[in-house]
This record gives C-alpha cells, sequence and structure tokens, in this order.
C-alpha cells in the first residue's frame, strides 16, 4: 500500500509585482495556513517518508512550515525545478522513479499541474470528496490518495484512492 499526499502551496503573496512567479514568497494568509495543514497532516499520521518539492520560494516556504509543524523526525526532502511547471503526466512520471521504501510521498507543487495529477491518479473515492476536488485545489489543499502498490513504478492513472481532501478553510 502506497500513500500520496498531494499538497499545493499555501497562498503567496502579490505585493511586488516585479518578482518573478518563480521568487514569490507566502503571503500572511499563507503563512498561517500552511502550519494548519501540516498539524492536520500530523494528527492523520500521514508522516512521509520523502518530499518531493517544486524550488519555487513559495512551496519551499509552505513545506518549511509544514514540516515544522510535523516535528521530527524530518523526511528526506528533494528539491525538483521540474514539478513547478511539470504537467500531471510528468509529475506521474517523477513519482514513478521513487522507490519502494517511500511509502508515503508527499508532493508540494503548484496548479494547474497538481490538480490534474489528482484528478488523473484517482478512480475512486467518497462522492463528495470526488465532487470537492473536481469543483477546485485551492492554494494549501492536500489530497490524500492510496494505491493497492507495492512500488511507485506501479502506479497507473485510475488506479488511486481519494480518501481526505483538506483544505485551510474546512480545518476552521
Amino acid at each position: 500500500m502506497l500513500t500520496l499526499l498531494l499538497l499545493r502551496h499555501a497562498k503567496s503573496s502579490w505585493d511586488v509585482p516585479a518578482l518573478a512567479d518563480y521568487d514569490r514568497p507566502l503571503a500572511k494568509r499563507g503563512l498561517k495556513a500552511a502550519p494548519r495543514i501540516g498539524a492536520e497532516i500530523a494528527a492523520l499520521g500521514l508522516r512521509p517518508d520523502l518530499v518531493l518539492c517544486s524550488g519555487a520560494k513559495r512551496t519551499r516556504e509552505t513545506l518549511d512550515l509544514v514540516l515544522a509543524a510535523l516535528g521530527s523526525p524530518p523526511p528526506e526532502v528533494l528539491y525538483d525545478d521540474v514539478i513547478y511547471m511539470a504537467p500531471p503526466t510528468g509529475l506521474m512520471q517523477i513519482l514513478r522513479r521513487q522507490p519502494g521504501e517511500a511509502a508515503t510521498v508527499l508532493v508540494v507543487g503548484h496548479n494547474p499541474g497538481l490538480e490534474e495529477l489528482a484528478e488523473l491518479m484517482v478512480g475512486k473515492g467518497d462522492e463528495e470528496l470526488l465532487e470537492t476536488l473536481e469543483e477546485k485545489f485551492p492554494t494549501c489543499a492536500l489530497a490524500v490518495i492510496i494505491f493497492d502498490a507495492k512500488a511507485w513504478a506501479d502506479i497507473a492513472p485510475g488506479t488511486g484512492t481519494l480518501t481526505r481532501f483538506l483544505t485551510p478553510a474546512r480545518l476552521t
């Protein structure tokens, strides 16, 4: 059994229009939401074995706040700039290359790729969760997808089960 945690970065700031998109930091709202989602990940016992994170500033800041909420020991973290603009099939290929000993993998990335990856991989789940996922994948939302597989190389589109879809708004 493998668990995929898809986390969209927290709300980013547009306060400095001259900043490149890649370099935008988190907004105040994002700085509040990321620790809350991290605490929920910890409370649910979903500690990742491996984290794959976009190199963009807002994803790094989101991850730092989530990891602080998770506490020790920290998981292995790999930063990959390909995640920044990757389409869902590209993200799936990155996942399929991960070692089998990482039973729970957290991907911290961006839309539209992350939302499209969730929709691509999920084949079943609670109807209400599926509808919420299809409606919107907001900032700092977390999709939890379970695969009945022993190796990441074996995951395929439509084979995942959406077990949770958490948003900061629903945690209040």
